[in-house]
């Protein structure tokens, strides 16, 4: 399922807006350093209004930096579950890569697809699928730790990297994460939620590409949902 226009024009907004106001807070800046200039370079300068001028500069240069951290925020999060988006999921996920290779430290990387989405869509409509996707996602905030990366990739697609420490956290993982879907599933909601799961892992004596570890993830999805067609009350998984 596509985000719903809606979604995408408030995303397209808030875009544009923090566009606006970096290009006139730019002008600010530069208003400030031109002046700056001026003052330095007469004769006699105004310590007052030199002072001035850089407080203005400092004042603008702080705003400048937490606009540019908007903006970066922006063009990384998913409007609808407020996850991180394909983007931001290839470009945290590659340097965690990387890291982990270092520091020889495993990794597990679960590739979710919602179960029956269309169904929902179809028989309670596009806001209740919508629904559906932000649960998911409370869900999977609710069962991996805030060190790992959660992203909803596009439409039903979701994808999580995770440490694996202890050499077990998979078992451990999907198994809180059965008990938490069952929990929200006992919440009176006209519609069930279930994932299909595929895991891979990343191993830094033998390191994979992000690319080769999502197709062997996707992969082993796609065999889960397969397998589990007509039984869609768990989440189990099976690990290439």
């Amino acid at each position: 399922m596509r985000v719903r226009g809606s979604h995408t024009e408030t995303l397209k907004s808030m875009l544009h807006s923090a566009v606006r106001s970096e290009d006139k807070q730019l002008d600010y800046i530069l208003g400030a350093l031109e002046e700056i200039s001026i003052v330095s370079h007469s004769r006699v300068p105004d310590r007052e209004t030199l002072s001035h001028a850089l407080r203005r500069a400092a004042r603008g240069a702080l705003k400048q930096a937490l606009l540019d951290r908007a903006l970066r925020h922006l063009a990384i999060t998913d409007d609808l579950t407020g996850l991180y988006n394909r983007r931001g999921f290839l470009t945290l996920a590659m340097h965690q890569l990387k890291v982990a290779q270092r520091n020889q430290q495993n990794l597990l990387l679960y590739w979710c697809d919602v179960d029956n989405l269309k169904a929902i869509n179809d028989t309670c409509g596009h806001r209740k699928g919508d629904m559906a996707l932000i649960h998911t996602a409370r869900v999977l905030e609710k069962t991996f730790r805030d060190s790992d990366i959660l992203a909803r990739l596009s439409g039903d697609e979701f994808a999580v990297l995770a440490s694996d420490g202890l050499g077990d956290d998979r078992e451990i993982i999907l198994s809180r994460l059965q008990e938490n879907f069952k929990a929200a599933n006992h919440e009176g909601s006209k519609f069930k939620l279930s994932l299909s799961i595929g895991v891979a892992r990343f191993d830094p004596r033998s390191p994979s590409r992000l690319g080769e570890l999502m197709a062997r993830a996707d992969r082993a999805m796609y065999e889960r949902k397969a397998e589990r067609a007509g039984s869609p009350s768990d989440t189990k998984e099976r690990l290439h």
